[in-house]
């Protein structure tokens, strides 16, 4: 049974926002929607996107005012993103509410958008990379919305995760997006590697990391002898984190074709696992190994060290199934 389709639970998204009565967002989510996280604010901002990942960033509305967000956790197998966030949107419609922008997951940026618009950290909302869509609905002018709405809903073999950001403007303008004024993309945080005790804040707080020393040079899938002292801090970070698991994902430059290059990632992925598995003692099962291949990157592949930049394996950081 979808359930999807069962008896359902008024879930009030409800601060007076600014002081103003009638601005609740009410949105009904399936029985055993299970609320993960929340933070509110009396004044704050929200970037709502209105379009797809452009090369340099997320084009957005900015809206200042009372801002809510919430996660929650949906245990239900087999479900899809649409099936999930159709009804949301039927919803958001029959509150006045206009459709801005609606994109899923490679359509919509991929790593990039995911990682350029506003997330709750993991493990509290979870985003599966190849199984996500993201809405964006507006109530008054599109340029100047009274209020916005941006939902987040991806899935896992198991369970499916919704974040609503809701926001009641006090003034929003578009967001001008001049292209030689953007922060280079390695600025941008989307993939910072990391070493030290800064592994395990840069996990909690952005839920991935890219590991430090694990350069890949063209068509190469083990690693050196090390030793690294990412793996060693993810593995410590691992052991003082027993509710966690850990998604390996390696990435590749532009060379040759993507099929291949999807396989080359994975097996540059598992590689990175065995040795933590190995040489660590990580418990296999908190650990995966994915591979995406040049879809990824976080440099140009068309000078060396751009590519030198693309070849990495990320620890992505997941909640425990």
């Amino acid at each position: 049974m979808n359930p999807l389709r069962t008896l359902s639970l008024w879930i009030l998204l409800a601060v007076w926002l600014s002081g103003t009565p009638g601005a609740a967002l009410e949105i009904e989510l399936p029985v055993g929607a299970r609320l993960t996280a929340e933070r509110n604010s009396t004044l704050d901002s929200f970037s709502a996107p209105v379009g797809v990942f452009d090369g340099d960033t997320v084009p957005s509305v900015v809206i200042e005012g009372g801002i809510e967000r919430r996660a929650w956790r949906i245990t239900a197998p087999g479900l899809t993103p649409l099936q999930v966030i159709l009804p949301l949107r039927t919803q958001l419609e029959s509150q006045g509410y206009d459709l801005a922008f609606e994109c899923a997951a490679r359509a919509c940026g991929g790593f990039d958008f995911r990682f350029d618009i506003e997330v709750l950290p993991g493990p509290n909302m979870y985003v599966n990379i190849a199984e996500y869509r993201y809405l964006t609905a507006l109530r008054g002018a599109r340029g100047a919305p009274d209020s916005a709405v941006g939902v987040l809903v991806s899935v896992t073999r198991g369970a499916a995760y919704v974040q609503v950001i809701s926001a009641l403007s006090t003034g929003a303008s578009e967001v001008a997006m001049p292209a030689l004024e953007a922060p280079p993309k390695t600025d941008t945080g989307v993939s910072q590697t990391v070493t030290g005790r800064a592994m395990g804040d840069r996990l909690l707080s952005a839920g991935h990391a890219a590991l430090a020393e694990l350069a890949f040079a063209t068509g190469t899938t083990q690693l050196g002898e090390g030793p690294f002292a990412s793996l060693a801090e993810l593995a410590e970070f691992m052991q003082q984190n027993p509710d966690y698991q850990i998604a390996l994902v390696g990435h590749t430059d532009a060379v040759g074709g993507l099929s291949g290059n999807i396989r080359l990632s994975r097996e540059r992925a598992q590689s990175v696992l065995d040795r933590l598995v190995g040489e660590y003692g990580v418990s296999p099962d908190r650990l995966s190994a994915e591979g995406m291949g040049y879809l990824a990157p976080v440099a140009s592949n068309l000078t060396e060290e751009g590519r030198e930049l693309n070849r990495r394996v990320e620890a992505v950081l997941l909640p425990a199934q």
